[in-house]
């Protein structure tokens, strides 16, 4: 029985928010146990049926899902094995992961060549990354949020394929205009904040922010120079630069990293690394020591308005290392559940008896059938709880006419036939999977290191204390969540927003798990994060959030003990699609890149996934499943998708 200190009473840790750790908080090594113990027991499979959107707590990758996968990174899966099952079944293609990319695969693939699909995820619950959290408050009010993947960016962006396949699910763009609330938190004076812990900084200190860093700066606890400093980089930035060509600035910039331009080329204090740390974290997988300043421009990071530099970049660059101007769209394309509405959507057209309707509308409220997605009466057929661990031609690739598919459920080894097969799993994962592909193949696979990351859920019955703050969220640089914003304020159809402060919420908390140490490639920093992750329990997380949300809102009425519901941690050990970035990818962006190489089909197997774009959009996933089926159907069937990691390169309007 755990004994509470006085101070967790006070934080509510004490209150009936079951609490499970992160695989008991030791790292993911398994060895010489059976099969039967690798997989989903029936317990975990009730919970498939009992709706997994509502499952709360720990979530994201599943423990017996990752144990089958890393008993074959470890050799001792086959030793333990035994014979397989042969099921008997035989399908015209078998996806292997049923994230975006997969399901999109069999989306093409039954819209260009009908027949029997089945989808074999690992996982309790389909959409990879793009996962939906589902909350009943304790006053009836059902509460959706997202637990992963969380908007389509960037339409103007998307491919033929990728408009062609949303237009085919039933997701019609332009209406998140309407479902997005883009006043909601002027309309209700709701501005941000910065929270300076007292850990890093000396001092807790909540400070709203204001238009110029002048008026809020001096009220931090930052050092006189740090606030002089961090003063001028955001409201008067010089040309740190000056007497260099613009050619010749860009050139230094994409050598430097921006914590270096902060301190060697500025000469600002080092709290300003300290301050910024991890403000491209998010979306390069790697802190400021590892950004370069000319990403870190792109990133919109200050300091670089005053240096004429041209058009800011968007974050990727085209093959011939021209910048591309940054995002034209607004960030509104967001279903409540995240790109979790995208996957609900494609499930919907392959198994209609899943879930009812036809509209957007009644894809945010429908209560989804997971009963129904297995069953044997579909065209397409969705399997979770269900690890690949090998598949293997019929004979020579070159000539076989069926693949066997070997995978893990409940305990026991079972096989299926398949035509065809596309791979949409992780790229590291394909190499255990199979030996029928060369060495430099592997090594191609294997460059792609996913970018560990958490995405949690905080339900309040209430966000009183916000308003009085007066913020929709708060930064809170140096502490393990970056911090906390409430929800993207979207309605469909039925599903209201909050509106009052008397309404529920969910509070979104990210954190990208990577060590900041300087010198360290992306990466490294990766799997170093992903050891790190492994380690922590969810008590420790909850006790994080819990008293990071009591010390930033002190002087308000939020009591933890009381005001929170339910915590969901999203755990993604595996995250993000690792993006090429300078200065740790010489061949990037002239190439060749690896990604050409390591999604090379061969035989009747095809690779999808976001790694095989190396860029870690829906989009891009669905591009690749696109080119997947395309390689599969025998080329200019599918037609209209990118290759080409980021945004296709005839959208891009290209300066400098």
């Amino acid at each position: 029985m755990t004994t509470w200190s006085e101070r967790d009473r006070r934080l509510g840790m004490d209150r009936a928010i079951s609490r499970r750790d992160f695989l008991n908080g030791v790292a993911l090594t398994i060895g010489g146990v059976a099969i039967s113990q690798l997989g989903v027991g029936a317990a975990q499979a009730a919970l498939t049926e009992s709706y997994p959107p509502a499952l709360k707590n720990l979530r994201g990758h599943a423990d017996g899902a990752m144990n089958v996968g890393h008993a074959l990174r470890d050799g001792t899966f086959w030793s333990s094995a035994g014979a397989p099952e042969a099921t008997g079944e035989s399908y015209d293609l078998v996806v292997v992961g049923g994230g975006i990319s997969g399901l999109a695969a069999a989306q093409f693939y039954q819209k260009h060549k009908p027949g029997k699909v089945l989808i074999v995820e690992n996982n309790d619950d389909f959409g990879g990354h793009a996962r939906r959290n589902e909350y009943v408050t304790s006053a009836g009010r059902t509460v959706i949020g997202y637990g992963g993947s969380q908007s389509l960016q960037t339409p103007s962006y998307f491919s033929e394929a990728v408009h062609g396949l949303l237009e085919d699910v039933g997701i019609e763009l332009e209406k998140f205009d309407s479902y997005y609330d883009k006043d909601w938190d002027d309309a209700r004076g709701l501005g941000s904040a910065v929270f300076f812990p007292k850990e890093v900084f000396g001092e807790d200190k909540f400070v709203p922010g204001a238009e110029a860093a002048a008026d809020w700066v001096p009220l931090t606890p930052l050092n006189d120079k740090a606030k002089a400093d961090l003063i001028e980089l955001i409201d008067a930035p010089r040309d740190y630069l000056a007497g260099k060509t613009r050619e010749e600035k860009l050139k230094q910039l994409s050598e430097t990293t921006y914590a270096d331009f902060l301190t060697g080329i500025c000469g600002y204090d080092p709290q300003l690394v300290t301050y910024f740390k991890e403000s491209t974290a998010a979306y390069f997988g790697i802190g400021i020591e590892g950004t370069t300043a000319l990403d870190a421009w792109g990133n919109w990071n200050p300091g670089f308005s005053g240096m004429d530099l041209g058009e800011r970049p968007y974050k990727t660059m085209s093959p011939s290392g021209r910048l591309a101007l940054t995002d034209p769209d607004p960030y509104i394309y967001h279903f409540p559940d995240g790109n979790a509405g995208v996957a609900r959507a494609l499930v919907r057209k392959l198994i209609p008896a899943a879930l009812a309707g036809s509209s957007m509308e009644e894809l945010v409220s429908g209560k989804l059938d997971y009963t129904a997605l297995d069953d044997a009466a579909n065209d397409t057929r969705l399997r979770l709880n269900a690890s690949v661990v090998k598949v293997a031609h019929e004979g020579d690739p070159a000539s076989a006419e069926s693949v066997t598919v070997s995978y893990v459920e409940d305990g026991k080894l079972r096989t299926v036939s398949a035509r065809q097969v596309v791979l949409a799993c992780w790229h590291r994962v394909i190499p255990y999977l199979t030996n029928e592909i060369p060495a430099e193949q592997v090594t191609a696979l294997n460059d792609q290191i996913k970018v560990p990351l958490i995405y949690t859920n905080v339900l309040l019955n209430n966000w009183r204390a916000f308003k009085e703050a007066g913020i929709s969220g708060f930064d809170a640089p140096g502490l393990f969540f970056d911090g906390v914003s409430m929800d993207f304020p979207v309605s469909v159809g039925d599903y209201k927003f909050a509106d009052t402060p008397d309404d529920p919420i969910v509070l979104h908390l990210s954190k990208v798990v990577v060590t900041g140490e300087t010198g360290m490639s992306a990466r490294q920093q990766a799997q170093a994060g992903r050891q790190l992750l492994t380690s922590i329990s969810f008590e420790d997380m909850e006790r994080h959030i819990r008293d990071m949300l009591s010390r930033a809102l002190a002087g308000t009425s939020f009591d933890a003990a009381r005001d929170i519901e339910a915590i969901t941690c999203n755990r993604w050990s595996h995250g993000y699609a690792l993006e090429y970035m300078r200065p740790w990818d010489a061949f990037w962006p002239d190439g060749p890149l690896p990604i050409a190489a390591a999604r090379k089909g061969w035989g009747r197997i095809a690779i999808a996934n976001s790694d095989s774009g190396a860029y870690a959009y829906a989009h891009s996933a669905i591009d690749q499943a696109a080119r997947a089926v395309d390689e599969l159907l025998g080329g200019g069937v599918v037609t209209g998708y990118s290759t080409f990691p980021g945004p296709p390169v005839d959208k891009l309007d290209l300066v400098g």
